[in-house]
């Protein structure tokens, strides 16, 4: 793949105002309804958006500013280009204020909203699901989708969500692993029929769990539940969960970040299902 010039290409469009119109555009799709109304997401920076591609993303535009981004992010951008994306070189006051993050690196994509619909999930044998009711924190979110990743979580599902997948902040958090985990949206209700439909034992996560995370059976298909912080799960989710569970707190905080204490559970699940062998043949496939 020959890199891409610092020279503008011919034929490539070049904005220069930050009043330009279409930057206009770009700024509104911070807010969920205009995400929502055009049917994408933002993607920004240079690791986020590589990754992206990796995944299968592929990207409408492609805003660069060839003074932030350097040579490896042009590349990426040459990337991006040859998968059918619109590059756009820009000035660094116009990438500046279509940023939405703390040192832009020069690398931002409009990409096509991801699929939420919970019955396109397709889930193998010994399924791990996690599922996060209620969360609100876009941080949280994004977090929680790397440990999904790296663990090789088959979905994560948000119930009665507060946030949108589309959320640049969860994008950002996510280090761009939205694009390699499955994910879904849909109430409550919904989601507990889905986990019946699917066998799915679902594992309660609560400070008030009499039993100790270690102790439990993690193997075979599950769904981790983990509610919000301030409020945890609600009642529906803990009555209907099979096994309830704690993370032993030796300190004077009673509970952990809600994305810390998803990745201990989610990590003495995988724990558990190597030591059976269950997850021998996916390591280091992803």
């Amino acid at each position: 793949m020959a890199a891409m010039s610092a020279v503008r290409r011919a034929g490539e469009l070049e904005i220069t105002s930050p009043s330009n119109p279409r930057i206009k555009q770009v700024v509104a799709l911070r807010r969920r309804r205009e995400r929502e109304q055009a049917a994408v997401t933002l993607v920004e920076g240079q690791a986020e958006v590589k990754l992206m591609l990796a995944a299968g993303g592929r990207p409408k535009a492609l805003y660069y500013c060839a003074e932030l981004t350097g040579p490896s992010g042009l590349f990426v951008a040459d990337d991006a280009s040859e998968h059918g994306a619109e590059v756009i070189r820009v000035t660094r006051p116009v990438f500046e204020k279509i940023s939405y993050r703390e040192g832009p690196d020069g690398l931002l994509a409009v990409v096509p909203a991801l699929s939420a619909d919970l019955d396109q999930i397709q889930l193998p044998a010994n399924a791990l699901v996690l599922i996060c009711a209620g969360l609100e924190k876009p941080g949280n979110l994004g977090a929680i989708l790397r440990t999904a990743d790296a663990a090789g979580v088959a979905a994560v599902i948000a119930a009665d969500p507060v946030t949108d997948w589309g959320n640049p902040n969860v994008v950002r958090a996510s280090k761009g692993t939205i694009f390699s985990v499955p994910v879904a949206s849909a109430s409550t209700d919904a989601v507990l029929a889905w986990a019946a439909k699917h066998e799915l034992r679902i594992v309660a996560a609560t400070p008030e769990a009499s039993q100790i995370l270690s102790d439990a059976d993690l193997t075979g298909p599950l769904a981790i539940a983990v509610g919000a912080e301030q409020t945890g799960l609600s009642t529906a989710w803990l009555e209907r969960a099979e096994l309830q569970v704690r993370i032993p707190m030796f300190g004077l905080a009673d509970s952990l970040n809600v994305s810390s204490s998803a990745a201990i559970i989610t990590y003495e699940a995988v724990r558990q299902r190597l030591r059976l062998g269950e997850l021998n043949q996916r390591e280091g496939a992803r």
